[in-house]
This record gives structure tokens, C-alpha cells and sequence, in this order.
């Protein structure tokens, strides 16, 4: 009997090989594909079928894909020939909030902006805010260590789990971490596993850390820089002065033109580079008002409001980033950090990069944890050699510059030939024999992550 044979007979309807499924999970949003069409899609309904799905990988040897919406921008869920996608979209539900301990028990398949649709309803709210909020899971958003606009306040994703549930790849169930505050139990698996891209396991279920809802205004600025490295000293300015905003978001000029573009606003003065700063909570007009001092001191034009809608109105310009990139060519949507302090420095780099390898690069920035999205934009559907020549002067810049390659995007496939160089080999090693542990086959997401050229 064929693996798919007794995939059908384990799992029955849950089995699906149409091509329209498995045309869809070879790709994710990172415009990376794989070479082919995986075996079948597994669309779980349950965390049996999880168990049931991975023990018979593990007792054939078949590679398995876990996948979520698909929203990924690293290829990390992209799944080829021979392979097993093991989608948890269907395991969706809230399982349990408790506002009195201020945690929620939730299935991976749920979507983040719809978790918190539901919370609000309790006073409640989960920070992790990733531009993807309205189409990514909690699923895919913990095993990316997902981030968004808000962490700079309130924290990443790894700061909002406090345990996971985890099949591993023969089916055995693990109940990991804890309900409380505090919990030293042991080595710290469930920090072990947000992050790790699959490649330790399925998650069927999170305990997620909640906040209340905070009381207070919130109060939207946005402030107009001649330079994006003027806007990028800006925001390292307002870091130095001890306040600390909510949001605090960066635009280059392309980007911001590329946004008015599609959104028919009016077009930006030439070079203008914008930071969309928000502050909430009791004290958020005099944080606003100490802000606003700071930028118009480095000399931006600045606006403010405390109306909601017209926030709100003014966020959106840069939650529009992808489609606008999208609206200028094919997309490879990158993801550093570095040091805050070094925000103006690294947009040195990009410019240096463009020049050098003749590229666009419109990026935008999360200025208030130094988190930057580059963006290389190109014709075609296969990424030029020349685009990664660039995007390797762009990773290594960051490192130099004492940063990382990724911040909230994982390594998936696309990183995966930086990886070594940023660990170090004994560190990438270790790491790679931590992963063999987990799962001794190596069936779980091959050729992701610590794959070597």
C-alpha cells in the first residue's frame, strides 16, 4: 500500500490531492516556489489527525510541511514533491479565556485579528500585531516568532506564550510550558519552540499571555523628514528621550510615494521620508506632546491627532505597504534588525546597495525596535542573481552593523544560506543537533532553516 493509500485510509476526506490545493502549497508570500507538487494536503480537524498524520510519516519516512494560511515570507511552509502538507488551519478554535488569570488556551488555526475581535468582548487583547494580523494564525505567527508594529511596547510573540502543545514527529504529545506568571520547571522548551519553523514539531495548541485593554486616548502623529536618514535619526531621538511611543513606523520616500500612489492621495514633496508615531494609555497626549518637541527639534514638519478614526485613517498608509509594492513589480519582501542606534546608518547601507547593484530597495521600518523590511523589486517571476547579490550585501550590512538577518520573518528557505555565517558553526551545529532530538529523522520541514547549500 501506497503512503497516500494509507493516508486515505487513516484519514479518509481529509485527504486532498486536487490541483488547485497542491498548486497552492507550494508557495507562500515570499515569491518563493518549490520545484514541484507535494503528495497531498492533510487538512486536520483535530488534534488526532495531527497524531495520526505524523505517525505514518514517521513509520514511512514521508516528509512532512506543517502549514498554516500561508502568509509566510521566507518559503518556510512551502512544500515539494514527496512531501506531506499537514495544514492546521481547521483546528481554529477558542478553547478557553480566563480574565481572571488573563490567558487564553486557543487551536493554532484561529487568525490573530480574528483572536482578538474575540477578546475585545472580555476587555482583553493579545499584543502581537503582525501587518498580517487580518490573514495570518496564532499558529504560524508563534512559529515564526512573528512580530508587528506594536513590540517595541508591548512586546514579540515570545513574550505573549506562556505554553504550547506539540506533536512530535512519531505523534507523541507534548504538553509544554505553564499557566502562570512565573514557571522555572526545567530547560524552557516552549522558547525553544516559538521560532523554530516547524522543524520541531506541530503545534496544536498555545497559551497565550493576554493584557487588558488599555484606558486613555491614543494619539497619532505623523511627521515628515527631508531624508529617510533625517527620519531615521528622528526616530533614534525619540527612543533617546525615554519615551516610549506604542507604535513608531518608518517610510522611505519610495515607499511612502508608492502608498499615495495606490491610495490616490497626494503625492509626497520629492525624498520625503515619514514616521507614523502612536501613543496610548492615560498618559498619551503629554507622551504625544514630548514626542512632537522632540521631532520638530529634528527638524520634521509635524501633525497630530487624537481622533481615533483619523489615526486610524493615518495608519493605514502604512499597513498598505505590500500591495503598493506589489503594485511597482515582483516582490522579495526582506527582514533585519539592528540596534536602534544604528537605524541611519543601516539606510546608509541600502542606498549604498542600490547604487552599487543598480536595484530598487523601498523599505520601511519598525524605527521602535529597529526592525527593517527591505524590499527589492524586480520583473519576472524568479528572483535575478544580481537581487541576491544585493539582498547578500544587504544581510551582511546588517550583521556589521550588529544586527541579525531576521527579526520576525524566520529563515525558511530563503535565509537559509546566511544562517552559519550569522551563528557561527559551533553554534549552527548544535543547533541543527538540538533539532535531531526532536525529531531523529529529519522529516519534519527538510531543507528549511539549516539546510546547506
Amino acid at each position: 500500500m501506497t503512503v497516500l493509500e494509507r493516508l486515505r485510509e487513516a484519514l479518509g476526506e481529509r485527504v486532498d490531492t486536487s490541483t488547485a490545493s497542491l498548486e497552492a502549497a507550494r508557495a507562500d508570500r515570499s515569491g518563493h516556489r518549490s520545484p514541484g507538487a507535494p503528495l497531498a494536503v492533510v487538512h486536520a480537524q483535530s488534534v488526532d489527525d495531527v497524531q495520526r498524520t505524523m505517525r505514518l510519516a514517521s513509520q514511512t519516512g514521508t516528509p512532512v510541511v506543517v502549514r498554516g494560511a500561508g502568509t509566510g515570507l521566507a518559503g518556510a511552509a512551502n512544500a515539494g514533491p514527496g512531501e506531506i502538507v499537514l495544514s492546521t488551519v481547521g483546528l481554529n478554535r477558542v478553547l478557553e479565556v480566563r480574565p481572571d488569570d488573563l490567558i487564553a488556551v486557543v487551536e493554532p488555526g484561529i487568525l490573530n485579528g480574528e483572536l482578538n475581535a474575540l477578546l475585545a468582548a472580555h476587555d482583553l487583547w493579545w499584543p502581537p500585531d503582525p501587518a498580517s494580523r487580518d490573514i495570518s494564525t496564532v499558529g504560524g505567527n508563534i512559529a515564526t516568532g512573528a512580530g508587528g508594529l506594536l513590540c517595541a511596547k508591548y512586546g514579540v510573540v515570545r513574550d505573549a506564550v506562556l505554553g504550547v502543545d506539540l506533536v512530535l514527529a512519531d505523534g507523541r504529545m507534548l504538553r509544554l510550558g505553564h499557566r502562570t506568571v512565573k514557571g522555572v520547571t526545567g530547560l524552557d522548551l516552549t522558547s525553544l519552540v516559538i521560532g523554530s519553523e516547524a522543524l520541531l514539531g506541530v503545534i496544536v495548541g498555545a497559551t497565550l499571555k493576554l493584557r487588558r485593554r488599555v484606558p486613555g486616548p491614543v494619539c497619532t502623529i505623523v511627521a515628515a523628514f527631508p531624508t529617510v536618514r533625517a527620519a531615521a535619526a528622528g526616530s533614534a531621538a525619540v527612543t533617546a528621550a525615554g519615551v516610549q511611543p506604542a507604535i513608531m513606523e518608518l517610510m522611505d520616500a519610495t515607499s511612502l510615494a508608492a502608498v499615495h500612489a495606490l491610495l490616490a492621495l497626494p503625492e509626497p514633496p520629492a525624498g520625503t521620508a515619514q514616521l507614523t508615531i502612536q501613543t496610548d494609555g492615560p498618559a498619551a497626549r503629554t507622551e504625544a506632546a514630548e514626542i512632537v518637541a522632540v521631532l520638530e527639534g529634528a527638524g520634521a514638519t509635524v501633525t497630530e491627532t487624537d481622533d481615533a478614526a483619523e489615526g486610524e485613517r493615518l495608519l493605514a498608509i502604512r499597513r498598505s505597504m505590500h500591495p503598493a509594492m506589489a503594485s511597482l513589480g515582483t516582490t522579495l519582501i526582506e527582514d533585519v534588525a539592528v540596534p536602534r542606534s544604528a537605524m541611519a546608518a543601516m539606510f546608509d547601507e541600502i542606498a549604498r546597495i542600490e547604487r552599487e547593484f543598480q536595484v530598487r530597495i523601498p523599505t520601511v521600518a519598525h524605527a521602535g525596535d529597529g526592525n527593517l523590511h527591505p524590499n527589492f523589486i524586480f520583473e519576472g517571476e524568479q528572483v535575478p542573481a544580481h537581487i541576491w547579490a544585493a539582498a547578500d550585501a544587504l544581510f551582511r550590512a546588517a550583521v556589521r552593523l550588529g544586527g541579525t538577518l531576521t527579526g520576525e520573518h524566520g529563515i525558511g528557505v530563503l535565509k537559509s544560506r546566511w544562517l552559519a555565517e550569522e551563528l557561527g558553526e559551533d553554534q549552527w551545529e548544535i543547533q541543527r543537533q538540538i533539532v535531531r532530538v526532536f525529531d531523529p529523522q529529519g522529516i519534519l520541514n527538510p531543507g528549511k532553516v539549516f539546510h546547506s547549500a
